[in-house]
């Protein structure tokens, strides 16, 4: 298998840990690649309609996309270890990915909206919504720290990569100074191999 990641992606980042944690990393080829809302990848377009990243090359030439996607079928490759296959602990863990999807998604937005956008085009008002979501986002997983305990499934993996993600693209949120249990949280979870080693990079 080959997955398309680029190195300052949160999502592919996402996958890349997953990899990592299912044990798969010999099974699946990493392949650097470059997009933008604005330049569409023709040549990642054949794989993935949406022309976006991570997009995962099966052996037998089928694609997958969506990194919860990947990351669920990843997991089914490896046991089930990342995902609770039943159970309230299962629509938990899913909603915390969504929740950690939802803060990404606005966080990216932003990073396109300042770092693309043409800046006399720029809608301060849109950025401030999106920061709101954030520091909601961030509120929230603040409160569901004390529930992560040991684990470190989908639903802490989107946690880690929101809180790397800030600390690359937006260090002026300073979100350490008033989430001090994610704070703890991510200096002990950044020590992991699969976090360690996917941190993003320009």
């Amino acid at each position: 298998m080959q997955i398309n990641v680029n190195a300052a992606s949160p999502f592919a980042r996402k996958v890349r840990i997953v990899v990592r944690e299912a044990g798969l990393a010999d099974q699946v080829r990493e392949i650097e690649t470059a997009v933008s809302p604005v330049a569409p990848n023709a040549d990642l377009a054949g794989a993935n309609p949406l022309v976006k990243i991570p997009t995962l090359l099966l052996d037998d030439g089928r694609a997958l996309y969506d990194s919860r996607v990947i990351c669920e079928y990843l997991d089914s490759l490896a046991g089930h270890r990342l995902f609770p296959q039943s159970g309230m602990a299962r629509w938990q863990s899913l909603c915390m990915q969504s929740l950690c999807d939802g803060i990404l998604d606005a966080a990216v937005l932003t990073r396109y909206e300042l770092a693309i956008r043409p800046q006399a085009l720029r809608w301060q008002d849109w950025v401030d919504g999106q920061r709101a979501k954030i520091n909601g986002g961030l509120a929230t997983l603040e409160k569901a720290e004390p529930n992560f305990g040991g684990n470190f499934g989908i639903g802490e993996i989107g946690a880690a990569c929101v809180l790397g993600y800030l600390d690359f693209r937006f260090p002026d949120i300073e979100w350490r100074a008033t989430h001090p249990r994610l704070k703890a949280w991510f200096a002990t979870v950044s020590t992991r191999d699969s976090v360690r080693e996917t941190a993003p990079r320009a």
